[in-house]
């Protein structure tokens, strides 16, 4: 595949009789199936997590797709990001921060340790999380 400043071009060879666009969209989403197995293989521990008894496999394998699609919504509605970032760079940017709860007048803070050039971009990130609505009806209590 060569990509030109104007023009992007492909080669699909295939035996389908469809039209062109119809193929493109057919296997567009599988082109980036390599890169999502080596996310799961390096990021989440899906190459050698084999346990004893098979249901405890099956258990941990699919924990591990659940905590891949938590982090492909995180990026998607939290981070708004067209190119998927890797587990490294999202451990590194979100989750590998010091952290604390305090309480003052009832009122319990998250006291977040950053640096102050990337405070307004955390601070973003949760005014994003308050917006958002979830995309399910919430059970009457």
């Amino acid at each position: 595949m060569e990509i030109n400043e104007r023009y992007r071009y492909s080669v699909f060879v295939t035996n389908l009789d469809l039209l062109a666009q119809h193929i493109r969209n057919l296997y567009k989403d599988k082109m980036d199936a390599e890169n999502k197995i080596k996310e799961l293989k390096y990021d989440f521990g899906a190459d050698n997590f084999c346990l004893k008894y098979f249901f405890a496999t099956k258990a941990a394998f699919r924990f591990i797709k659940v905590a891949y699609n938590l982090m492909s919504l995180f990026r998607q509605i939290i981070l708004r990001e067209k190119r998927q970032s890797t587990l490294k760079t999202l451990r590194f940017k979100c989750f590998a921060l010091g952290a604390w709860i305090t309480e003052r007048s009832r009122q319990r803070t998250l006291e977040i340790v950053l640096a102050q050039k990337r405070r307004p971009w955390l601070e973003g990130l949760f005014d994003i999380t308050q917006s958002i609505t979830a995309p399910y009806l919430k059970p009457n209590a």
